[in-house]
């Protein structure tokens, strides 16, 4: 009788652990659980770490590396940020995209290569019910209303071109010499980010029309595509020197990379020493222009909060990852139409600095 006892509460132990242990992968950490049904419930893994995937356009752009910064230091504690390269290639983001859905990803968070191709993200990720937040490059209209988990995080294009624009109309009504050739016209030339991208655009449309709505009349020189970059910006700008020499009174860029490129070619030139000087103003605000503006050589620029995009960016995917809605008081931002955070610029100068910085 004894040996069939405490065979029984050997058997007893064996099966309880069992059970203890087909549960431990699934269940939350207070124990197993079940739903209504009788069957095991969804486990909330997720909700405790969740997984983001996040895919830039390219990481070599000065200002997504101050996004994609900001989203994984908002992410420390919070999330794992898996964030990849696309390599200014929307056929390799959507194969990022498809890597991230296979991993069964909580959220996506996608600063896309074309803008026009968010629908394919959105169909893709819609399928997977996998929540996505696109950032810094605006979706289409009716792109952005295929599905309720689909937001946007960016700023208004066409506010960073009307602030480029008055940063040279505060420089040329206090400074009457910089009308070099007396003529009451504004000669400029600009450097564009891409052909068709919204911010590139808008950018250069609204410049040009805050300087036209201070009653100063423009004459454009120039005008040619350096796609965001430095190097490109410097090609360009040598190009117009070359075509046009001094009479070119003011540099618009699109950004500050392109900006920063003019200057070396306006440097070349013999430019901003011996009180030879020539106005160029970009956007973004990132550190390597804010050195330029403390060198006196960058009249001006637009702070484009790339924290805060990057912050704002993970906070909603983060939110969305949970299975909540985001909204001001979970995510800390104003969402606009349910669907959109504008995120302000700001014009920064040698006096303002920083503010940026």
């Amino acid at each position: 009788m004894k040996k069939k006892a405490v065979s029984m509460i050997i058997a007893a132990a064996l099966l309880t652990t069992a059970v203890g242990c087909s549960g431990s992968g699934n269940a939350p950490a207070g124990g197993a659980s079940t739903n209504a049904g009788g069957g095991a419930a969804k486990p909330d893994a997720a909700a405790k770490n969740p997984t983001i995937g996040v895919a830039i356009y390219k990481f070599d752009d000065t200002f997504m590396t101050g996004v994609r910064n900001a989203i994984s230091q908002a992410a420390e504690g919070k999330a794992k940020a898996d964030i990849v390269d696309s390599q200014n290639s929307q056929p390799a983001q959507n194969d990022k995209v498809d890597l991230f859905i296979t991993k069964k990803v909580n959220a996506l968070a996608i600063n896309p290569v074309d803008r026009t191709a968010a629908g394919v993200i959105i169909d893709k990720a819609k399928n997977a019910n996998i929540p996505v937040v696109f950032m810094n490059r605006e979706p289409l209209a009716d792109d952005m209303k295929k599905w309720d988990k689909v937001y946007y995080v960016g700023a208004k294009a066409e506010q960073s071109g009307t602030m480029e624009g008055q940063l040279i109309v505060d420089y040329f009504k206090a400074n009457p010499a910089a009308d070099k050739n007396k003529d009451g016209v504004l000669q400029y030339v600009m450097l564009k980010g891409e052909p068709g991208h919204q911010d590139a655009e808008l950018r250069t449309k609204f410049a040009i029309k805050a300087v036209e709505d201070a009653n100063i009349k423009v004459e454009r020189l120039s005008e040619d595509t350096a796609l965001w970059d430095r190097v490109k910006g410097q090609e360009k700008m040598a190009a117009f020197l070359a075509s046009h020499g001094d009479k070119i009174e003011a540099v618009f860029a699109n950004n500050d990379d392109m900006a920063l490129g003019a200057i070396e070619a306006l440097k070349a030139k013999g430019y901003f020493k011996d009180n030879k000087f020539i106005p160029v103003v970009g956007v973004d605000a990132t550190a390597p222009a804010l050195k330029a503006l403390e060198e006196g050589t960058l009249l001006g620029t637009v702070l484009n909060d790339a924290k805060n995009q990057g912050k704002a960016a993970f906070n909603i995917a983060n939110v969305l990852a949970q299975g909540q809605t985001p909204n001001k008081e979970n995510t800390g931002y104003d969402i606009t139409d349910g669907k959109y955070v504008w995120i302000s610029y700001k014009k920064i100068t040698k006096a303002n600095i920083n503010d940026a910085k």
